[in-house]
């Protein structure tokens, strides 16, 4: 078993002493050089002149001990206080580093402070305890920074756990509509003693509505987890096509509608996964056809601009709050007139194109008509610039079928 590991106060602490001590060694190191320096610097004193060796020749005896005498008093003066300074040195630097230690303790505590309140915080924090908070005080410093960004990321997580909880509730109720539409006709139909071929055929269609509904919703669902979970593939692909097969598997549906549709599809090319782009293409143009008038307008344009492939569709209908345009995007949320189009609208549409463009590095935005309606406008990174095609008369080249066009 390995040894524990020393904490990183305990580790900061000696840290600090470490420091301060070496400074203070230091620090006396030069301080007992420098009086080493003045005590002995006149010791080699140079010789004297001859006339005063002759000179000194000539003193008297007494004088010369008296002059030894005191030259040994000097050096063991000398000797005492260099000995006196390094003894003193010694017990200074001994106190210095216990009280460092205990000081460097004591600051290594408080600096730690903040990262003890932020592991408490986390230990807190789970699933259910998404919405507390560190809401560090003090300095702005990197601790500071830490906490507030600890602070930033648990609340997104709350926001995601809370926009998955919901998106889960919206789901489970979503599909238990058409569930329960066939259980209760199945119950229904086999708790009559005698039913007619008539009837069981009614009890058929309405099932298969029901699990045609479910199926869609299945599906939409399949296609929102896999855009949310990144682009799978990255080809070559053209928002100008899928608009065209886009239209051109609407065309039934549009006739029935009486709608206008006006195209002007140039190209727009893009790299990406060409299966979730044709979804997103597909969305916004049964959305568009779907959520409209009897006799109502659709307009589908494709193109580039400013390095980006720039996909418009803009249809009639309903006058739109601008307060309800963002809540348009999110799973399961349709506005109070559009619960009654049919079985065939899930919810999911506009969710489903937003999440294509994310993860393909776009942007989608939505506005209201003044006349009724909204106009969606999606714009991906383009693959290069491509020609703008024009017809023999020099107006813009249409690709695909433009199933109406108004005057």
């Amino acid at each position: 078993m390995r040894p524990p590991r020393p904490s990183i106060r305990l580790r900061l602490t000696v840290v600090y002493a470490a420091v301060l001590l070496a400074t203070c060694a230091g620090l006396l190191a030069l301080n007992y050089a420098m009086l080493y320096n003045s005590l002995y610097s006149q010791v080699d004193t140079p010789p004297a002149p001859r006339e005063s060796v002759e000179a000194t020749a000539n003193v008297d005896a007494q004088k010369n001990i008296a002059l030894a005498a005191r030259e040994a008093t000097v050096s063991q003066l000398r000797t005492s206080a260099l000995v006196s300074t390094a003894e003193t040195s010694a017990l200074a630097l001994v106190v210095v580093a216990m009280v460092g230690l205990a000081v460097s303790w004591v600051v290594a505590g408080r600096a730690l402070r903040p990262l003890r309140t932020l592991t408490a915080a986390t230990r807190r924090i789970s699933h259910d305890r998404l919405h507390e908070r560190i809401a560090l005080d003090g300095p702005r410093d990197e601790l500071k920074e830490l906490a507030d960004t600890f602070d930033e990321m648990v609340t997104r997580l709350e926001a995601s756990f809370n926009s998955q909880r919901r998106f889960v509730a919206d789901a489970s109720h979503e599909l238990r509509t058409p569930l329960a539409i066939v259980r209760t006709g199945a119950e229904v139909q086999l708790g009559r003693r005698h039913s007619t071929p008539e009837q069981w055929e009614a009890m058929a269609h309405r099932m298969l509505t029901a699990t045609g509904r479910a199926e869609r919703m299945l599906d939409g669902l399949l296609a929102l987890a896999r855009s949310d979970s990144g682009v799978l593939a990255e080809q070559a692909h053209d928002l100008a096509v899928a608009a065209a097969g886009a239209l051109s598997e609407a065309d039934g549906e549009a006739e029935r509608a009486a709608l206008t549709v006006v195209t002007d599809l140039r190209p727009a090319p893009v790299i990406g996964d060409p299966a979730l782009l044709d979804r997103l293409v597909s969305n916004l143009v049964d959305n568009a056809i779907r959520h409209n008038h009897h006799g109502g307008r659709v307009e589908v344009v494709t193109g580039t601009g400013d390095g980006e492939a720039v996909l418009c569709v803009r249809n009639g209908g309903d006058q739109i709050s601008p307060d309800e345009v963002d809540r348009l995007f999110e799973p399961f949320q349709r506005l109070a007139a559009d619960r009654s189009t049919g079985s065939r609208s899930t919810g999911l549409g506009l969710a489903i194109v937003r999440s294509i463009v994310r993860a393909h590095g776009g942007k989608v935005t939505a506005a209201p008509n003044a006349e009724g309606g909204l106009a969606v406008t999606v714009r991906l990174p383009a693959d290069g610039e491509p020609p703008q095609w024009t017809d023999a008369q020099g107006r813009p080249a249409v690709v695909g079928p433009a199933l109406g066009r108004a005057d």
